[in-house]
């Protein structure tokens, strides 16, 4: 695949979430068919340059959890007595600013990690924050994903694995529970979504979801079909979330907007159906892929979620694989 221009990340969006909006304006948000399966070629490379330098925003939600944004997805921390948890641990490169801003937080030691999948800015801090001792889990899938090279085609990259004390010691296959800090911590695998390996973290006494890269808050998502991901898989996780959160639920979203709710979960899965339901329709008329774009079956949503990495032709692409 080919690049025809470099992207702009801004310095609270590079994680991949956003392109200015000049880039996008270019365009109007819309590529031809070979930009389309090309426009994600370096974007591996451009999210960690810009984690080396971007500060990490703090945000406090209800009792003692934060949810940190900077290092690629966006990671949660309880912290109390037991220890800090960690849901994500984001880029490697990040960690002299991460470590600062951790130790804001409270004093006691990283005594766990969850990584929601294996994605790399999931999971690439694994490298560092394991050097703490920290107990590392993760679905099965995750990691047979992060011992092993991984390719992702639509970003033309291949992963090396992580070494083995960054790797995920305990494993789940359906659901995994324990108590940190007075709150119970509940962990359940979405099954194949947005890769074969997602699972959210459930805080439920003070009920705060994490939800990983099944919700991306404001934007357009990354669907990895090379990892077993599909956009029915999303919608399902998605509504696995609605029926496991209330209107007090605070969810936080692995990309975008990092504090979220159950109405911004709601539109988005109003976003994925409708979307989906669209192309499919266009793909069993027969018409071609080309066909498909030049129809805009995300028009009205272009301008709130399009103004990403995932713009709207790329988008078009990953639900047009799927269905």
């Amino acid at each position: 695949m080919t690049i025809l221009k470099r992207h702009a990340f801004s310095r609270r969006d590079f994680c991949l979430c956003c392109l200015s909006a000049s880039s996008l304006a270019t365009t109007g948000g819309w590529l031809t068919p070979r930009q389309a399966y090309a426009e994600a070629l370096g974007i591996v490379q451009s999210i960690t340059s810009a984690a080396a330098t971007t500060p990490i925003k703090v945000y406090r939600l209800r009792g003692n959890v934060a949810v940190l944004e900077g290092s690629g997805g966006n990671i949660a921390v309880l912290t109390g007595p037991d220890g800090k948890l960690l849901v994500d641990a984001g880029i490697a490169v990040s960690q002299p600013h991460l470590s600062r801003v951790l130790t804001t937080l409270d004093q006691e030691p990283i005594t766990h990690l969850i990584n929601t999948h294996w994605h790399f800015d999931h999971s690439n801090g694994n490298e560092w924050l394991c050097k703490l001792g920290p107990k590392i889990l993760a679905h099965a899938n995750t990691l047979k994903h992060l011992e092993t090279i991984q390719r992702v085609s639509d970003w033309d990259y291949e992963f090396k694995p992580l070494s083995p004390d960054a790797l995920p010691s305990e494993t789940f296959l359906i659901d995994r529970s324990l108590v940190l800090n007075h709150t119970k911590v509940y962990l359940k695998y979405y099954g194949p979504a947005h890769t074969d390996s997602d699972a959210y973290v459930h805080l439920a006494d003070i009920d705060i979801l994490h939800t990983g890269d099944i919700f991306w808050n404001g934007i357009y998502p990354f669907i990895d079909y090379s990892t077993g991901g599909s956009i029915d898989g999303m919608i399902r996780a998605v509504e696995a979330s609605l029926i496991l959160s209330s209107n007090r639920t605070i969810i936080i979203p692995g990309h975008g907007a990092p504090v979220s709710n159950r109405a911004e979960l709601l539109e988005f899965l109003g976003m994925l159906s409708t979307v989906r339901q669209r192309v499919a329709t266009l793909k069993q008329q027969g018409r071609s892929f080309e066909d498909i774009l030049k129809a805009r079956p995300t028009a009205e949503y272009d301008q709130k979620w399009g103004q990403s990495v995932v713009s709207p032709s790329f988008f078009t692409r990953l639900v047009y694989e799927g269905v």
